[in-house]
């Protein structure tokens, strides 16, 4: 058993790194997608979902800021993580950055349901992490979580029940399933504090994943975790008369599923090497604007950090 990596104090650089590549691609999700469901209040089907969307909205940042905080214990602030790091320092897959098509109600509904899957798989594979504050607080996250998804499928169910819907759907998926390959790509590390930020992404280091795995911060490799998000999402899409546009299908046509993942299945831009969309730079500046434009060097907190 990995022994506990509870005092920050007493990481080894391949301990930190391992803990900050991880917590990276676990906030930056959270939040990048936070950012994005906020572009739907006011413009959802119904109220009903108007409020549902803005609550997962709420949920997602408290999320990130739950995993930002725990990168504090290595010495990285707010300000360092959000506000003024540089934007192809970020870690998020690259399905949470794309905008959604205009007044297409299917690609947040299916988006979400894609990313809820995965996020639960992840959440559980930190149950029992060595770092103890990651393992306390996935219990909070999870409940927050399961809501997600129960409304996504809700919704994906009511849309594949018309004609109208499932062709929207089959649209979404055909647009956005490449992306969500990129939920489990490995991670280029961090940045050193020395190391200059700049546009080109850093090469992508596997031993950084295995070193998470094997110093127990998460006790599932990204493979396992997509084999088991394909086991998931394909038959249930299947079950509602859509078309996967990639087979997860293992050779002989059986009902297991084989993550192998080529090149021709990802899309050039993936988030975790550090190549993103234009969208996301666009975003970026939004949402860092008033910041920029107050002329901020700290952050603003409302609340107590959290324990």
């Amino acid at each position: 058993m990995a022994a506990s990596l509870e005092n920050p104090d007493e990481l080894d650089e391949r301990e930190r790194t391992a803990l900050k590549t991880l917590l990276k691609r676990l906030a930056d999700d959270e939040f990048v997608l936070a950012e994005r469901y906020t572009e739907w209040q006011v413009r959802a089907p119904s109220l009903e979902s108007d409020l549902a969307l803005a609550n997962n909205a709420q949920d997602e940042l408290g999320h990130a800021r739950l995993w930002y905080d725990v990168l504090g214990d290595v010495g990285l602030e707010e300000r360092d993580l959000v506000y003024e790091r540089d934007p192809g320092d970020f870690r998020h897959s690259t399905l949470v950055e794309l905008p959604f098509e205009e007044g297409d109600w299917a690609d947040a509904v299916l988006r979400s349901y894609l990313y809820d899957v995965a996020e639960d798989l992840r959440l559980e594979a930190l149950v029992d992490s060595t770092h103890p504050k990651i393992a306390d607080r996935v219990g909070k996250i999870r409940s927050e979580e399961e809501y997600h998804l129960e409304h996504a499928q809700n919704w994906l169910e009511r849309l594949a029940d018309g004609g109208e819907g499932r062709e929207r759907l089959q649209d979404a998926l055909d647009r956005l399933f490449p992306y969500a390959f990129t939920l489990f790509e490995p991670c280029a590390p961090p940045r050193g504090a020395n190391e200059a930020s700049g546009d080109e992404p850093r090469a992508v280091d596997p031993d950084v994943e295995d070193d998470i795995v094997d110093l127990g911060l998460r006790d599932a490799t990204l493979e396992e975790m997509g084999e088991e998000w394909l086991s998931i999402v394909v038959p249930y899409l299947e079950s509602l008369d859509l078309e996967l546009p990639v087979d997860g299908r293992a050779d002989d046509g059986a009902d297991e599923f084989e993550f192998e993942v080529t090149e021709a299945m990802l899309p050039e831009e993936r988030g975790r090497d550090g190549t993103h969309t234009d969208a996301w730079f666009d975003l970026y500046d939004e949402f860092t604007h008033t910041y920029r434009e107050l002329e901020r060097t700290e952050t603003t907190r409302i609340m107590d950090k959290p324990e």
